[in-house]
């Protein structure tokens, strides 16, 4: 039953720490990340990282971009498209120059090197999602921009993970046709589920007499949604958002959204940004403090510069491509999942694998103050630049 003890910790502490947060101007999601490095085995040393926090975090994830594409707009989404395909590319070619270059300066091996410039691309919204949710700017021209380039974002990296495992020798045989073949797939069947499927699941359980079907049903279709993203390639994550947006065109709406947000934030999201915090541990990295100081602050700049620089390029004024930019650094658990890929495969050195982990979390430290500070002098309304 130590668990539940586990459970009752981190809801205390990520809520007393979310709260201070606030009381210093910032998102209550910083308070709460720090909340996982404290309680966790960098500080205090209560709560590991066990099977149990793992998949509560994953239903939390999963939960939080859920309620994300519910509260998505569709036809803002629709409208940015352009300017989220050119921030996601922009900002999968910076961080991959930037991460191969100083792997080179600290004499990697070409298989480490490239390896650790496909760390640097990753990207997670899921941290952005929250802090923006917080500022009520998730569907804003920006808001909708960072969430559309994170999907691009996502199908970039897993096809370059694939092609380099493939390359180096550590994995199968890899046919990119039939890589980007499941890419399109994924998506031609989401689409049809979401104009068709959706609403008709909707209307059925709205049928039934037991209690919260619409509810159920809106978990269920996540869950599954998530379940196909993962097994053609694509993020869960992805696929939760895909379910969150198509459930936003129904009448079931308000209903999913009202009843979900208490369970989702009063139990299952603070559990998630907690087990990030858990990854961090700063024993031996005294070694190793230039490297960590260097890979943080160079993915942060590539990041939030290849980001910028897109949306820039796509008409959005200094500030919004700045907050763009800054909304697209934190690597969050999907820089987890490929660096763990790369250990077990032998393309991540054991040596640096504690490094890349504080530099993940760095990352996703320091993204919702960055966003707090940039959005409060962007105004309420975001300017963009006529495009001739």
């Amino acid at each position: 039953m130590e668990f539940i003890l586990h459970l009752a910790l981190i809801l205390v502490f990520t809520k007393i720490a979310g709260q201070l947060a606030l009381k210093i101007g910032q998102p209550s999601v910083l308070g709460e990340l720090l909340a996982g490095v404290i309680l966790g085995p960098a500080v205090l040393g209560w709560i590991q990282q066990t099977s149990f926090i793992h998949e509560f975090s994953e239903i939390g994830v999963l939960v939080l971009m859920f309620i994300a594409g519910l509260e998505t707009d569709l036809e803002q989404l629709k409208a940015n498209w352009k300017s989220a395909f050119t921030v996601a590319v922009l900002g999968v070619l910076f961080p991959f120059i930037g991460g191969y270059s100083l792997a080179l300066l600290f004499d990697m091996s070409q298989g480490h090197a490239l390896f650790m410039a496909l760390l640097f691309c990753a990207t997670s919204v899921s941290i952005s999602v929250q802090a923006l949710k917080e500022m009520n700017k998730l569907n804003s021209r920006e808001g909708t921009t960072i969430l559309g380039a994170a999907v691009v974002d996502d199908i970039l990296v897993v096809v370059l993970l694939a092609v380099l495992m493939s390359v180096l020798g550590t994995g199968e045989s890899v046919s990119l046709g039939a890589l980007i073949g499941k890419k399109v797939l994924f998506f031609g069947v989401i689409i049809v589920a979401c104009i068709w499927l959706i609403p008709m699941v909707m209307k059925l359980f709205a049928r039934f007499q037991v209690s919260e079907t619409i509810v159920s049903a809106g978990i269920i279709l996540a869950l599954v949604f998530s379940y196909f993203a993962e097994y053609m390639g694509v993020a869960g994550i992805i696929g939760a958002f895909a379910a969150g947006i198509a459930i936003s065109q129904t009448k079931h709406k308000e209903v999913v959204e009202h009843k979900l947000e208490p369970i989702a934030y009063g139990v299952f999201v603070p559990v998630f940004f907690v087990s990030i915090g858990l990854n961090i541990s700063f024993e031996g990295v005294g070694s190793q403090l230039l490297f960590i100081v260097l890979i943080s602050i160079m993915a942060i700049v590539t990041k939030l510069f290849g980001g910028a620089l897109g949306a820039r390029m796509t008409g959005f004024n200094g500030r919004s491509s700045l907050a763009i930019g800054t909304g697209m650094v934190s690597r969050g658990e999907v820089a987890l999942i490929i660096a763990g890929t790369g250990l077990s495969s032998g393309l991540l050195d054991p040596e640096y694998y504690t490094s890349i982990i504080i530099m993940v979390i760095v990352t996703t430290l320091v993204t919702p103050s960055m966003l707090k500070f940039i959005f409060s002098r962007t105004g309420d309304t975001a300017e963009q630049r006529s495009v001739s």
